[in-house]
């Protein structure tokens, strides 16, 4: 193409006719520094048009290919996300420099597709330049949102190479890739060879933690952070109360709330939002709902915390109603997050067909592509509301491949409602998803055990001994005055074993009285009845609950986190505890929240 056919496709293409037009031109020829001031300008405007009007003047003027201008050019179409005119240009400009690079992997790391950021990084190499502390972390960026671990390992080499592994920048683009890939230990060493830092290396390495889920190293290295003299930002707190969140470290969760509303953070709405989802998840929704109305704003995430923290909790008809605000007053348009929320509140409150109308309203309505989490939490309704075989229809029609959480969920329907057959598909299923998983075994062992069917129990067990699995222990945990106290089933090594199984039998004694009798159908051994009660009552959610009891003030709510689901019998005696006791009890167990207050649980005996 010669040069006149090439200013005539520009101008076609830029529409020149109305450059003429634009106020600050005055007809008047410009110079070099006006074109440059101009460029700047559009940019800092994002004023995508003007932009055009002056790369279709720079090129009657012959500037059109200049270096420093042409690299104004690309910047303005990369924050003007126009990536398609920024890197037309860019493969014309003949002189390329290091910034020009960088201005255009930058926008395709901010904007996608993610593996052009990637792949002009390795062009770029091929070029003969070499990368500095810009480059590194837009394409660590890139990698970030692709998962892409092996690229970020070749591109660590080479920052270690290029001598820039202690650039403050560098390594926290490095901790990021390496959290979103799941690789933080790696992250950490990352940290942990920079000795000169800066808050947003270490605010990196907490949400490193955080998004990883190391909860209590996350707040571990805030306070280190502030013992080295950095003070928290946005960033910092919104991080760590989400890490208070996930430890259900509500002790902890609440000093975070008194020091970001000292400082002043309180009043700002992502930090109030991060409270509001460690609230819900701590088992404080009341205040969480307070939080909530407080909000300047409410944006998305806003609601879909709310809503899934109503939905976490089994409070089906207040998460439905709020998405009914949000969708009808707030004209807030759901996401596949939000009704992952949704159809969690149904699930957890037993509304099958109002979860069936929602998930059509999903597809139908607002065009949201189901995701296999969507069809988890219709599966697990279907098959706690004893249709079975529905669930298992909607399996073999999913337009994706079930993962574990699937067939997990129709495995548990099959344990409540005593399907054998079923139950055992749905094992093979995941013993080929997942065959050093002993999670799953023994749901199928205790089916057999409530069918009496005690060969078959041995047979499982014998199965998983062959393949070096074991039953994962039950794990309690409760903080009390900061430190966080753990029991295993039928532990005897706390140092208050004797007082907290002395207090067990006080409420054991107080329970009977009240109407309670063990029920022993959650002991899936062929042993005695005598034994399989004197097991129950050593459950460790029964001695974190004592030993909570017996350390704080009357009246106390008391936080319990289990690492299994809690059995039938716990679930009664831990209801007849909280009228005897008159105190509010909170379980989060494996699979949802149990709010216990005068003898009755949130749950609705539902979960």
């Amino acid at each position: 193409m010669n040069n006149h056919s090439g200013v005539r496709l520009v101008l076609s293409k830029f529409r020149f006719k109305h450059f003429l037009s634009l106020p600050y031109t005055n007809h008047s020829s410009l110079s070099y520094h006006d074109y440059s001031s101009l460029l700047q300008s559009s940019i800092d405007r994002k004023a995508l048009d003007p932009g055009k009007k002056l790369h279709a003047r720079l090129i009657l003027s012959g500037l059109g290919f200049d270096t420093v201008l042409a690299t104004k050019l690309v910047n303005l179409y990369s924050v003007c996300n126009s990536l398609s005119y920024a890197h037309n240009l860019f493969d014309r400009i003949p002189k390329r420099n290091l910034f020009l690079w960088n201005v255009l992997i930058r926008a395709y790391a901010w904007n996608g597709p993610h593996e052009v950021a990637i792949s002009l990084y390795y062009q770029m190499l091929d070029y003969g330049l070499v990368p500095d502390n810009f480059t590194f972390p837009f394409v660590l960026k890139a990698c970030s949102a692709l998962s892409d671990i092996k690229t970020g390992r070749n591109i660590h080499d080479l920052v270690v190479h290029t001598q820039w592994d202690t650039d403050v920048f560098v390594g926290a683009g490095l901790i990021d890739m390496y959290a979103k890939c799941g690789c933080v230990d790696d992250a950490r060493n990352v940290f942990d060879q920079i000795f000169t830092r800066d808050t947003v290396l270490w605010n990196s390495m907490i949400a490193a933690y955080a998004q990883n889920g190391h909860p209590r190293e996350a707040l571990s290295v805030c306070r280190d952070m502030a013992a080295s003299g950095f003070g928290a930002t946005d960033a910092t707190l919104v991080s760590v109360i989400s890490a208070a969140a996930d430890a259900a470290a509500l002790p902890r969760g609440r000093e975070l709330h008194g020091f970001s509303w000292r400082r002043g953070f309180e009043s700002k709405d992502k930090v109030k939002t991060a409270l509001v989802d460690m609230y819900a998840k701590s088992g404080w929704v009341r205040v969480a709902r307070i939080l909530f109305e407080q909000l300047m704003e409410r944006r998305l995430v806003s609601w879909n915390s709310m809503i899934c923290g109503y939905g976490m909790h089994g409070h089906a008809d207040e998460a439905l109603t709020l998405f009914d605000k949000m969708c009808v007053e707030a004209q807030v348009l759901p996401d596949h997050i939000t009704f992952v929320g949704v159809l969690s509140a149904c699930n957890r409150g037993g509304l099958m067909e109002e979860g069936r109308e929602f998930f059509d309203l999903m597809v139908n309505e607002y065009s949201i592509k189901p995701t296999v989490q969507h069809y988890t939490c219709l599966i697990d309704l279907l098959g706690h509301s004893g249709r079975l075989d529905e669930a298992h229809k909607l399996i073999k029609e999913m337009p994706m491949k079930p993962d574990s959480g699937v067939w997990g969920a129709l495995l548990n329907g099959c344990k409540i409602h005593k399907n054998v057959e079923l139950g055992e598909l749905a094992l093979q299923k995941l013993i080929e998803l997942e065959p050093d998983d002993a999670g799953n075994y023994v749901l199928l062992s205790n089916i057999y055990a409530q069918a009496g069917k005690w060969e078959e129990t041995a047979r499982v067990r014998k199965m998983m001994t062959n393949r070096g699995l074991k039953k994962s222990i039950a794990c309690s945990w409760i903080e009390v005055k900061g430190e966080v106290h753990g029991f295993l089933v039928g532990d005897l090594s706390h140092p208050m074993s004797e007082e907290i199984n002395t207090e067990l039998e006080r409420l054991e004694g107080l329970m009977k009285e009240a109407g309670y009798v063990p029920d022993i159908r959650s002991v899936f051994h062929d042993v005695e009845d005598d034994e399989k009660r004197n097991m129950v009552r050593s459950h460790s959610e029964r001695l974190a609950i004592a030993f909570g009891l017996l350390t704080t003030a009357p009246g106390t709510r008391l936080l319990i986190t289990k690492n299994l689901r809690v059995c039938e019998d716990c679930h009664v005696a831990i209801k007849f505890i909280s009228q005897i006791v008159q105190r509010e009890i909170i379980i989060r167990d494996v699979n949802r929240y149990h709010q216990f207050r005068d003898g009755e649980c949130s749950c609705q005996d539902y979960w």
